[in-house]
């Protein structure tokens, strides 16, 4: 059976011609690490001399999907070798993210080479949290290490988890609840599935934060009050969790696959800022995707095999641009690039009187006003979640309809407008609170009106934070997701301000209480600038060649 589908898998994803239909699998392999823990290790052993070998170091589990991967792979000319992480799916320990993922993998490592079929080389290849395992020991692992696949993930986590020092609240507590989920009975766990998950539900709405993960698993979470705690830049805690101030001292050759509507892109690209700049040459593929939707799961398994032919195995692969992303709007399609980000001209997109979104300067104007109150927090709609039905693009007229969104429009465009790189906002905003956030996302109005969110970002704004003007007025600058996409003829512009976007991120209660035990709430108007002493803007990298005005 298992050779059956994966002959059907290999056709339907169209991978690269197999070297091998025999394959020996040794499962539940007891691997002892230093500290005594047993980790179990599954191994897929292709029948060819001298082959290379894979490592995949996952929390998810050895089955389903993973093991799919593993025969696939190993059809292809490796030893696969796919290893729970400790405290899951029987192996030792407590799984504690992110702590033992380094000296767990070096000591997975000595085991590989002291194994009669050990070649002398490896690659790592996985998404996600087995992105993380591999940064994690990559330093070290010197000239053996031949090449990195890594799948929406990153070398660091903190970033994203309190991005614009808010705190991501969907994602941490959705994925809190996946990994508990996994020591449930399987029909359990589809009835749960079935019923919409009503107790993660509750949970996203409750306060205090820290017994969120109680009423969505039945337990207390450790990594989930340790991550409500220490969510201050300047904790120690994450010194230890974070892996990203090693990468300069990395070897080997790194592919990053990842999608627009990601969870970890911003911090991936800048995994990629920080190789370029240490002279390595990354491939980048960042497609049309969510976190787990299946074009990436496709993407990636092909240009993993590809990555790890070429970088690995030593054999001749497809010659292609370090640089490949999907331009997405009416007319868009996969660019090559030679670098990221590629030139561009920032162009500011004004904020204007009467909900107007225009490259010429603001004229003196009034401020708009919105009344923000966290007890009926603004929803987040689509845009990057963890899971993937809820993720990407959707029509955000439900959500702009609302009292407390604004919205900016430009005139229907004259031609194409292409944005191409990094986003961001400068948003002057003046609020009768101390404690507040400032969402701010960027959506594309077709010819029907509807309206999609092309890319978006929030920035926590706390005394002290960022200067306040004699008017009273703070400039906040957010950091949008940057993004690849082509405004068709005809379409228009627009421009969401906010105070938030829940449950994705936490609201903001108004107080300044502590993150995980805040339950007052406070409500209250801000008022967003536009004037020329405060002009708020969109600044959009847009190719030279694109028209920047509207007609």
């Amino acid at each position: 059976m298992d050779g059956l589908l994966t002959r059907l898998a290999a056709a339907a994803l169209r991978l690269p011609a197999v070297r091998t239909r025999r394959v020996a699998v040794r499962r539940d392999i007891p691997v002892r690490v230093r500290d005594g823990v047993t980790l179990r290790t599954d191994h897929y052993a292709p029948d060819l001399t001298g082959a290379p070998t894979v490592l995949i170091r996952t929390p998810y589990g050895r089955g389903g999907p993973i093991r799919l991967l593993g025969r696939l792979v190993a059809e292809r000319g490796y030893h696969v070798v796919i290893q729970s992480c400790r405290g899951t799916y029987g192996s030792g320990g407590a799984f504690v993210p992110l702590v033992h993922e380094r000296d767990d993998g070096l000591d997975t490592l000595d085991w590989l080479r002291r194994q009669r079929w050990w070649s002398g080389s490896f690659g790592t290849f996985g998404a996600s949290y087995q992105g993380f395992v591999q940064w994690a020991l990559a330093a070290e692992a010197a000239d053996e290490l031949r090449a990195m696949v890594m799948v929406v993930t990153a070398s660091a986590t903190r970033d994203s988890t309190y991005a614009g020092e808010s705190f991501a609240l969907d994602t941490v507590l959705t994925w809190a609840e996946l990994l508990q989920a996994q020591t449930v009975p399987w029909l359990a766990r589809q009835w749960e599935l079935r019923r919409g998950q009503p107790r993660l539900v509750r949970a996203l709405a409750h306060l205090p934060l820290a017994e969120a993960d109680h009423i969505a698993t039945g337990v207390t979470v450790p990594f989930f009050q340790e991550w409500l705690r220490h969510h201050t830049p300047d904790a120690d805690y994450w010194r230890l969790r974070v892996f990203g101030d090693r990468i300069a001292d990395v070897r080997a050759p790194v592919a990053m696959i990842s999608g627009w509507h990601d969870i970890f892109l911003p911090a991936q690209l800048d995994d990629y800022a920080r190789l370029r700049s240490a002279g390595a040459r990354p491939r980048l593929t960042v497609g049309p995707w969510t976190h787990g939707s299946p074009g990436l799961l496709v993407a990636a398994l092909r240009e993993g095999l590809d990555w790890l032919d070429t970088h690995l195995a030593g054999r001749r692969a497809v010659r292609r641009a370090p640089v490949r992303v999907h331009v997405g709007g009416v007319g868009g399609g996969w660019r090559d690039l030679p670098d990221w980000p590629p030139p561009a001209v920032p162009t500011r997109w004004h904020l204007h009187a009467g909900q107007a979104l225009d490259p010429a300067a603001p004229a003196s104007s009034p401020p708009d006003r919105i009344w923000y109150d966290p007890a009926d927090p603004t929803p987040s709609l689509g845009g990057p979640l963890l899971v993937a039905q809820r993720a990407g693009a959707v029509d955000n007229r439900p959500v702009e309809a609302r009292p407390d969104v604004l919205t900016y429009t430009s005139e229907p465009l004259d031609g194409p407008v292409e944005v191409v790189g990094p986003v961001r906002a400068e948003i002057h905003v003046r609020s009768e609170l101390s404690y507040l956030d400032v969402f701010v996302r960027l959506c594309d109005v077709d010819h029907r009106g509807r309206s999609w969110n092309v890319c978006d970002g929030l920035v926590r704004v706390a005394p002290g934070r960022f200067p306040v003007d004699p008017s009273g007025a703070v400039r906040v600058p957010v950091t949008l997701w940057p993004t690849a996409y082509r405004f068709a003829p005809g379409h228009r512009l627009r421009v969401q301000v906010s105070g938030g976007a829940h449950p994705r991120y936490a609201r903001n209660p108004g107080t300044g209480e502590p993150l995980g035990t805040a339950v007052t709430l406070r409500a209250g108007w801000r008022e967003v600038l536009h004037d020329p002493a405060h002009p708020s803007a969109l600044v959009l990298p847009q190719a030279a060649a694109a028209p920047a005005a509207p007609s």
